[in-house]
């Protein structure tokens, strides 16, 4: 079975062929080559379904997109789809400083905050679109902690734990995360087809 990913990120496709090899027998995931869409959807799903939908209909194979972020109770759930953009920019580092600022005056148990990502899948059986979803709950720490992952993992302490994301070992992180989450739905749905 060949599935296209929809991105044009190298290392995302080979992270994610790795992952999803492992659990679908038979899978080969290619990078996609195609133009980028506008992602102006308002949740996380519908902006998964757009990406996928774009590299399905440039490549006629069956595509996955997903997309993610951080999102914060007291915020009513933001950054969330604009997590990557959250300070105007695509810099993780302004973005988290920006998110620290704006809860500075917030107390530690009321910083409740879940990464969620989810998946697209799109043209497996025709014009069928599934979505699948991880949420990983925490909170936001207040501090930066950690040099491991990226993007909001310095800032994002998981349920059970005392050290950030960042400070987690690659392989507890991977175990947990909203994206494994996600994965191992769309790889269970993807053995059943």
């Amino acid at each position: 079975m060949k599935i296209v990913l929809a991105t044009h990120n190298a290392h995302k496709v080979v992270e994610l062929a790795a992952i999803l090899g492992a659990l679908v027998p038979g899978l080969e995931l290619v990078g996609y080559d195609g133009p980028e869409p506008v992602e102006d959807g308002i949740t996380y799903a519908e902006n998964a379904l757009i990406k996928a939908r774009a590299a399905h209909a440039h490549t006629g194979l069956p595509s996955i997109a997903d997309d993610s972020g951080i999102a914060v109770e007291v915020l009513g759930g933001s950054p969330g789809i604009f997590s990557a953009r959250w300070s105007g920019t695509r810099d993780a580092v302004a973005n988290r400083r920006l998110l620290l600022e704006q809860l500075k005056d917030v107390k530690s148990e009321h910083r409740a905050a879940a990464f969620v990502c989810t998946i697209a899948l799109v043209g497996l059986e025709g014009d069928d679109e599934i979505t699948f979803t991880g949420i990983w709950p925490g909170s936001v720490g207040l501090e930066e902690r950690g040099e491991a992952g990226f993007g909001y993992d310095p800032v994002f302490v998981p349920e059970g734990f005392e050290v950030s994301a960042a400070e987690l070992e690659p392989e507890v992180k991977n175990s947990m995360s909203h994206r494994t989450l996600a994965i191992e739905q769309l790889a269970s749905f993807l053995n059943q087809a």
